[in-house]
């Protein structure tokens, strides 16, 4: 995985920014990929209809600026088009690590140092609890903020909060849905595929 801003905290001007995106069919059902010059922004989940648009309205307040011109069309652009290039041999059962760039600009604080943690640490096929997170992201007592920064994740399957489980092994909360979470364990190989 590439960070592009260095430490934790680091954030670019606040001045508005461009943007692109796509919308990405994929075995858990249409992502929306955001994506600024310094990488991946977001990955949002059921990205149709309102879905989508309630997404780019938000990326829009939150980044302060706009879709570039060509927004949608931007599929075989730069930082969309390795996104997506990864996600489909993540689909396809590649093991590699997604090394994409990743623009962390709509996190912060201890949030992103969970996330950061989980995409550096948590690799393919492997799972953690959330206690387990909490300590290694340096703050014990803090298991469940880690599952608010789960749910706040802006870059869901390429930082895998999917990953992340309650300490009794039970699947926990996913911002996804529960389905959506058990088709990627399956995915790797941590579940078994759904029979149908």
């Amino acid at each position: 995985m590439t960070d592009t801003q260095g430490e934790p905290g680091a954030r670019a001007a606040a001045a508005p920014r461009t943007w692109k995106w796509t919308v990405r069919d994929t075995p858990v059902g249409p992502l929306l990929l955001a994506a600024t010059d310094a990488g991946l922004v977001t990955v949002a989940f059921h990205a149709r209809g309102r879905t989508a648009d309630r997404a780019l309205a938000r990326l829009a307040e939150r980044l302060g600026g706009g879709p570039a011109p060509d927004g949608r069309a931007a599929a075989a652009d730069g930082h969309l088009a390795r996104a997506a290039d990864e996600l489909d041999r993540y689909f396809a059962g590649d093991r590699s690590p997604f090394t994409v760039p990743l623009d962390w600009s709509l996190t912060g604080g201890f949030a992103e140092r969970v996330l950061r943690e989980l995409a550096r640490h948590v690799p393919y096929g492997t799972t953690v609890g959330y206690q387990d997170l909490a300590v290694r992201a340096g703050d014990p007592g803090a298991a469940r903020a880690v599952g608010a920064a789960m749910g706040a994740n802006p870059l869901p399957v390429v930082v895998p909060c999917h990953r992340v489980l309650e300490s009794s092994g039970a699947i926990g909360g996913f911002s996804g849905g529960l389905e959506t979470k058990r088709a990627l364990l399956a995915v790797e190989g941590v579940l078994p595929q759904p029979l149908f």
